[in-house]
């Protein structure tokens, strides 16, 4: 039996592919995705079709892109986080959801308001019993190493709730305030320090609450109040959250002309169309609103360089609906 010659020219478009793919793979850059409130439901089957669409397409994007980690901004199990570490939410919600080869990463987990309704201190032991799982604490600080280790990336995960005070989806008021006013003023401490300190050439705060929002919860007054002038004294890029269940990009610039931005990205488990605090955001700064009820949910994948940050909003369907570039702060 004779083997069939394959045409030079489908021999040449298979070898282009594969070494592409391998470029993709290993350029000098660090990737991640970033999703919020992935939490699924409290009855069966504890995890929402919109959520289970979502990981679909992240394990798509990741095969491709091979992400150095995932970033998951609070509200990790709806409606009152967890009861225990032996909780066999941890489970049906999260562990038999992303299962994608490619998504067996570090995820980088912070506590929302739901989280808050249940025991955190469960979810932050919980990492001691999944590989990906690191929730070291309430509020810690991570840098990521860009290219070749010249430059770095940091985050400063903060705790929202205990910062600013829980919130329930059924008042549009504001968190009226920590209920340890002493621990959030350590907390405080914490995030000035690691902003004053840090020497990443890019530097972003993540947490559940975001700073601005168009959405129905909106701003966050009292990050808003505390947090932004921080972030702007220190020539931060700007912040990441979670807690609108949309897509989002804000754009304002600090007083010392450095442009600040803001992204939201909790469409992981449901979506909210509705974008109530048009006009509670600075002018000009709401560059992006995404709460389609056909999307199927939604995330965001960054690719860091020393040049530059490029930030995609992609849908449930594994749609590229926005991207934007974000460059090295100034120091």
């Amino acid at each position: 039996m004779t083997m069939m010659k394959v045409p030079i020219v489908i021999r040449f478009t298979i070898l282009l592919s594969s070494l592409y793919f391998r470029d993709v793979c290993t350029m000098e850059s660090l990737r991640f995705l970033t999703i919020g409130d992935m939490g699924g439901v409290d009855i069966e089957p504890f995890s929402t079709y919109f959520e289970r669409c979502t990981a679909i397409e992240m394990g798509k994007m990741a095969d491709i892109y091979a992400p150095q980690f995932v970033l998951e901004l609070g509200d990790n199990f709806y409606m009152d986080g967890v009861k225990s570490v032996d909780d066999m939410r941890f489970n049906a919600t999260y562990e038999s959801v992303y299962i994608s080869k490619s998504l067996q990463i570090p995820w980088y987990i912070i506590a929302g308001n739901h989280d808050h309704h249940g025991n955190v201190t469960a979810q932050i032991l919980y990492s001691h019993r999944s590989k990906r799982w690191k929730f070291p604490d309430f509020y810690y600080y991570k840098e990521f190493t860009v290219a070749t280790g010249n430059e770095t990336f940091g985050i400063i995960f903060i705790d929202t709730v205990l910062l600013c005070g829980n919130s329930f989806d059924n008042e549009s008021t504001q968190p009226l305030g920590p209920e340890h006013k002493t621990d959030a003023e350590v907390q405080w401490a914490f995030i000035e320090k690691h902003l004053k300190t840090s020497k990443a050439n890019y530097l972003f705060t993540a947490g559940h609450y975001p700073i601005y929002s168009t959405a129905t919860h909106g701003p966050t007054q009292c990050l808003v109040d505390r947090l932004l002038p921080m972030l702007e004294k220190y020539n931060a890029n700007g912040h990441l959250a979670g807690h609108e269940h949309n897509l989002q990009h804000l754009r304002t610039k600090s007083k010392n002309g450095m442009a600040m931005d803001f992204f939201v990205s909790g469409m992981a488990n449901t979506v909210d169309p509705f974008a109530l605090h048009e006009k509670s955001v600075p002018p000009g700064s709401s560059l992006f609103h995404y709460g389609n009820l056909l999307s199927y949910g939604g995330f965001m994948y960054s690719e860091v360089t020393a040049a530059n940050m490029t930030v995609t909003l992609i849908n449930g369907k594994g749609k590229q609906l926005y991207t934007t570039v974000v460059w090295p702060r100034l120091k």
